[in-house]
Protein backbone atom coordinates (compact mmCIF):
# COMPACT_ATOMS: atom_id res chain seq x y z
CA UNK A 1 0.00 0.00 0.00
CA UNK A 2 1.12 3.56 -0.68
CA UNK A 3 1.46 6.16 2.04
CA UNK A 4 -1.82 7.80 1.01
CA UNK A 5 -3.54 4.40 1.03
CA UNK A 6 -2.37 3.88 4.62
CA UNK A 7 -3.74 7.28 5.56
CA UNK A 8 -7.07 6.44 3.93
CA UNK A 9 -7.30 3.17 5.82
CA UNK A 10 -6.43 4.94 9.08
CA UNK A 11 -9.09 7.55 8.39
CA UNK A 12 -11.81 4.95 7.90
CA UNK A 13 -10.76 3.04 11.00
CA UNK A 14 -10.94 6.26 13.02
CA UNK A 15 -14.38 6.97 11.55
CA UNK A 16 -15.58 3.51 12.58
CA UNK A 17 -14.18 4.01 16.08
CA UNK A 18 -15.92 7.39 16.42
CA UNK A 19 -19.21 5.90 15.19
CA UNK A 20 -19.01 3.16 17.83
CA UNK A 21 -18.42 5.79 20.54
CA UNK A 22 -21.39 7.83 19.28
CA UNK A 23 -23.72 4.80 19.28
CA UNK A 24 -22.97 3.99 22.92
CA UNK A 25 -23.02 7.70 23.83
CA UNK A 26 -26.53 8.08 22.38
CA UNK A 27 -27.76 5.04 24.33
CA UNK A 28 -26.26 6.47 27.54
CA UNK A 29 -27.81 9.87 26.79
CA UNK A 30 -31.27 8.29 26.48
CA UNK A 31 -30.92 6.62 29.89
CA UNK A 32 -28.83 9.36 31.50
CA UNK A 33 -31.13 10.00 34.47
CA UNK A 34 -31.21 6.34 35.53
CA UNK A 35 -27.46 5.99 35.00
CA UNK A 36 -26.66 9.13 36.96
CA UNK A 37 -28.89 8.24 39.91
CA UNK A 38 -28.21 4.50 40.12
CA UNK A 39 -24.58 4.21 39.01
CA UNK A 40 -22.91 7.44 40.15
CA UNK A 41 -24.95 9.37 42.70
CA UNK A 42 -25.59 6.12 44.56
CA UNK A 43 -21.91 6.14 45.61
CA UNK A 44 -22.65 8.73 48.28
CA UNK A 45 -25.18 6.49 50.03
CA UNK A 46 -24.50 3.79 52.62
CA UNK A 47 -26.63 1.35 50.59
CA UNK A 48 -24.00 1.23 47.82
CA UNK A 49 -22.90 -2.38 47.37
CA UNK A 50 -19.25 -1.70 48.31
CA UNK A 51 -20.22 -0.13 51.63
CA UNK A 52 -22.70 -2.93 52.36
CA UNK A 53 -20.04 -5.61 51.77
CA UNK A 54 -17.55 -3.69 53.90
CA UNK A 55 -20.06 -3.57 56.72
CA UNK A 56 -20.97 -7.26 56.40
CA UNK A 57 -17.45 -8.71 56.18
CA UNK A 58 -15.14 -6.17 57.85
CA UNK A 59 -17.62 -4.57 60.26
CA UNK A 60 -16.54 -1.17 58.95
CA UNK A 61 -19.91 0.43 58.38
CA UNK A 62 -20.39 3.71 56.54
CA UNK A 63 -22.97 6.16 57.80
CA UNK A 64 -24.78 8.57 55.53
CA UNK A 65 -22.26 10.73 53.68
CA UNK A 66 -23.20 14.41 54.20
CA UNK A 67 -23.00 15.46 50.56
CA UNK A 68 -25.24 17.80 48.59
CA UNK A 69 -25.04 18.19 44.83
CA UNK A 70 -25.39 21.42 42.91
CA UNK A 71 -24.67 22.91 39.52
CA UNK A 72 -23.01 26.32 39.58
CA UNK A 73 -23.24 27.25 35.91
CA UNK A 74 -26.07 27.63 33.40
CA UNK A 75 -24.95 24.73 31.22
CA UNK A 76 -23.32 22.70 33.98
CA UNK A 77 -25.73 19.76 34.00
CA UNK A 78 -25.99 19.69 30.21
CA UNK A 79 -22.22 19.72 29.70
CA UNK A 80 -21.71 16.91 32.18
CA UNK A 81 -24.47 14.90 30.57
CA UNK A 82 -22.46 15.16 27.36
CA UNK A 83 -19.24 14.24 29.13
CA UNK A 84 -20.85 11.26 30.86
CA UNK A 85 -22.22 10.05 27.54
CA UNK A 86 -18.89 10.48 25.76
CA UNK A 87 -16.82 8.85 28.51
CA UNK A 88 -19.28 5.99 28.77
CA UNK A 89 -19.23 5.54 25.00
CA UNK A 90 -15.42 5.54 25.04
CA UNK A 91 -15.24 2.89 27.77
CA UNK A 92 -17.92 0.60 26.33
CA UNK A 93 -16.52 0.77 22.80
CA UNK A 94 -12.91 0.28 23.95
CA UNK A 95 -12.64 -3.31 22.60
CA UNK A 96 -13.84 -2.20 19.17
CA UNK A 97 -11.56 0.87 19.19
CA UNK A 98 -8.54 -1.29 20.06
CA UNK A 99 -9.63 -3.82 17.43
CA UNK A 100 -9.55 -1.07 14.80
CA UNK A 101 -6.15 0.13 16.01
CA UNK A 102 -4.77 -3.40 15.98
CA UNK A 103 -6.26 -4.04 12.55
CA UNK A 104 -4.27 -1.08 11.23
CA UNK A 105 -0.99 -2.15 12.89
CA UNK A 106 -1.22 -5.93 12.35
CA UNK A 107 -0.45 -6.04 8.57
CA UNK A 108 2.94 -4.45 9.25
CA UNK A 109 4.03 -7.20 11.65
CA UNK A 110 6.08 -10.29 10.87
CA UNK A 111 4.48 -13.73 11.04
CA UNK A 112 6.16 -14.64 14.33
CA UNK A 113 5.05 -11.31 15.84
CA UNK A 114 1.47 -11.96 14.74
CA UNK A 115 1.57 -15.44 16.29
CA UNK A 116 3.00 -13.99 19.52
CA UNK A 117 0.14 -11.51 19.83
CA UNK A 118 -2.81 -13.81 19.18
CA UNK A 119 -5.78 -12.89 21.33
CA UNK A 120 -4.35 -9.48 22.18
CA UNK A 121 -7.69 -7.70 21.65
CA UNK A 122 -9.39 -10.07 24.09
CA UNK A 123 -6.70 -9.83 26.78
CA UNK A 124 -6.34 -6.04 26.51
CA UNK A 125 -10.13 -5.65 26.78
CA UNK A 126 -10.27 -8.08 29.73
CA UNK A 127 -7.56 -6.20 31.63
CA UNK A 128 -9.10 -2.81 30.86
CA UNK A 129 -12.58 -3.79 32.03
CA UNK A 130 -11.13 -5.48 35.12
CA UNK A 131 -9.54 -2.14 35.97
CA UNK A 132 -12.79 -0.29 35.29
CA UNK A 133 -14.67 -2.65 37.62
CA UNK A 134 -11.99 -2.24 40.30
CA UNK A 135 -12.12 1.53 39.95
CA UNK A 136 -15.92 1.64 40.08
CA UNK A 137 -16.43 -0.65 43.07
CA UNK A 138 -13.28 0.16 45.09
CA UNK A 139 -11.41 3.35 44.20
CA UNK A 140 -14.30 5.70 43.32
CA UNK A 141 -16.54 4.82 46.31
CA UNK A 142 -13.62 5.21 48.73
CA UNK A 143 -12.82 8.59 47.21
CA UNK A 144 -16.43 9.74 47.50
CA UNK A 145 -16.67 8.43 51.06
CA UNK A 146 -13.46 10.11 52.21
CA UNK A 147 -13.98 13.52 50.62
CA UNK A 148 -17.71 13.49 51.30
CA UNK A 149 -17.28 12.73 55.00
CA UNK A 150 -14.24 14.89 55.68
CA UNK A 151 -15.07 18.18 57.38
CA UNK A 152 -12.75 20.73 58.96
CA UNK A 153 -15.70 22.00 60.97
CA UNK A 154 -19.32 21.00 61.40
CA UNK A 155 -20.17 24.55 60.39
CA UNK A 156 -18.98 23.85 56.85
CA UNK A 157 -21.20 21.76 54.57
CA UNK A 158 -19.95 19.66 51.67
CA UNK A 159 -21.84 21.12 48.73
CA UNK A 160 -20.05 19.61 45.73
CA UNK A 161 -20.55 20.82 42.21
CA UNK A 162 -21.51 18.18 39.69
CA UNK A 163 -18.28 18.90 37.80
CA UNK A 164 -16.11 18.23 40.87
CA UNK A 165 -17.99 15.07 41.84
CA UNK A 166 -18.17 13.50 38.38
CA UNK A 167 -14.62 14.58 37.53
CA UNK A 168 -13.30 12.67 40.55
CA UNK A 169 -15.41 9.59 39.81
CA UNK A 170 -14.59 9.47 36.09
CA UNK A 171 -10.85 10.04 36.54
CA UNK A 172 -10.42 7.38 39.23
CA UNK A 173 -12.38 4.78 37.24
CA UNK A 174 -10.67 5.49 33.92
CA UNK A 175 -7.15 5.64 35.37
CA UNK A 176 -7.75 2.33 37.12
CA UNK A 177 -8.67 0.79 33.77
CA UNK A 178 -5.45 2.06 32.21
CA UNK A 179 -3.29 0.87 35.13
CA UNK A 180 -4.62 -2.68 34.73
CA UNK A 181 -3.04 -2.77 31.25
CA UNK A 182 0.40 -2.97 32.86
CA UNK A 183 0.97 -6.73 32.18
CA UNK A 184 0.13 -6.30 28.50
CA UNK A 185 2.41 -3.26 28.25
CA UNK A 186 5.22 -5.33 29.80
CA UNK A 187 4.62 -8.09 27.27
CA UNK A 188 4.64 -5.79 24.24
CA UNK A 189 7.70 -3.82 25.39
CA UNK A 190 9.54 -7.09 25.94
CA UNK A 191 8.59 -8.35 22.49
CA UNK A 192 9.99 -5.26 20.81
CA UNK A 193 13.13 -5.35 22.94
CA UNK A 194 12.71 -2.20 25.05
CA UNK A 195 12.64 -3.98 28.42
CA UNK A 196 13.61 -7.37 29.86
CA UNK A 197 12.44 -9.32 32.93
CA UNK A 198 15.90 -8.69 34.42
CA UNK A 199 15.29 -4.94 34.10
CA UNK A 200 11.87 -5.21 35.76
CA UNK A 201 13.27 -7.28 38.65
CA UNK A 202 16.20 -4.90 39.11
CA UNK A 203 13.93 -1.90 39.49
CA UNK A 204 11.24 -3.64 41.56
CA UNK A 205 11.92 -1.47 44.61
CA UNK A 206 11.78 1.69 42.53
CA UNK A 207 8.48 0.55 41.05
CA UNK A 208 6.94 0.28 44.52
CA UNK A 209 7.67 3.97 45.05
CA UNK A 210 6.06 4.79 41.70
CA UNK A 211 3.05 2.63 42.63
CA UNK A 212 2.58 4.52 45.89
CA UNK A 213 2.75 7.82 44.02
CA UNK A 214 0.15 6.62 41.49
CA UNK A 215 -2.07 5.36 44.30
CA UNK A 216 -1.80 8.74 46.02
CA UNK A 217 -2.83 10.49 42.80
CA UNK A 218 -5.95 8.43 42.04
CA UNK A 219 -7.13 7.90 45.64
CA UNK A 220 -8.05 10.13 48.56
CA UNK A 221 -5.13 11.02 50.85
CA UNK A 222 -5.74 8.39 53.51
CA UNK A 223 -3.47 5.42 54.14
CA UNK A 224 -6.15 2.72 53.98
CA UNK A 225 -7.36 3.71 50.50
CA UNK A 226 -3.83 3.98 49.17
CA UNK A 227 -2.95 0.52 50.47
CA UNK A 228 -6.11 -0.99 48.96
CA UNK A 229 -5.23 0.47 45.56
CA UNK A 230 -1.48 -0.21 45.83
CA UNK A 231 -1.83 -3.96 46.47
CA UNK A 232 -3.41 -4.89 43.09
CA UNK A 233 -1.01 -2.57 41.23
CA UNK A 234 1.98 -4.29 42.86
CA UNK A 235 0.45 -7.66 41.97
CA UNK A 236 0.01 -6.48 38.38
CA UNK A 237 3.67 -5.45 38.31
CA UNK A 238 4.69 -8.94 39.45
CA UNK A 239 2.39 -10.44 36.81
CA UNK A 240 4.06 -8.14 34.30
CA UNK A 241 7.46 -9.60 35.27
CA UNK A 242 6.17 -13.15 34.71
CA UNK A 243 4.61 -12.16 31.39
CA UNK A 244 7.85 -10.46 30.36
CA UNK A 245 9.83 -13.59 31.29
CA UNK A 246 7.57 -15.76 29.12
CA UNK A 247 7.90 -13.32 26.24
CA UNK A 248 11.70 -13.36 26.61
CA UNK A 249 11.72 -17.18 26.48
CA UNK A 250 9.60 -17.10 23.31
CA UNK A 251 12.04 -14.66 21.72
CA UNK A 252 14.93 -16.94 22.66
CA UNK A 253 13.23 -20.02 21.18
CA UNK A 254 12.36 -18.13 17.98
CA UNK A 255 15.96 -17.01 17.55
CA UNK A 256 17.17 -20.60 17.80
CA UNK A 257 14.83 -21.88 15.08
Amino acid sequence: MTFLSHLEELRWRLVKAVISILIFAIIIWIYQEWIMENLFLSMNKKTFITFQLMCDYTKICITEIPVKMQSMSMGGQFSYSLMMSFMGGLVLSFPYIFYQFWGFVRPGLKLNEINATKGIVFFVSLLFFSGIIFGYFIVAPLSVQFFGSYQISKEIENNFTISSYMGTVFSTIFYSGLLFLLPMVSYLLTRIGLITPVFLRKYRKHSIVVVLILAAIITPPDVVSQIIVSIPIVILYEVGIMVSARAAKKIERESMT
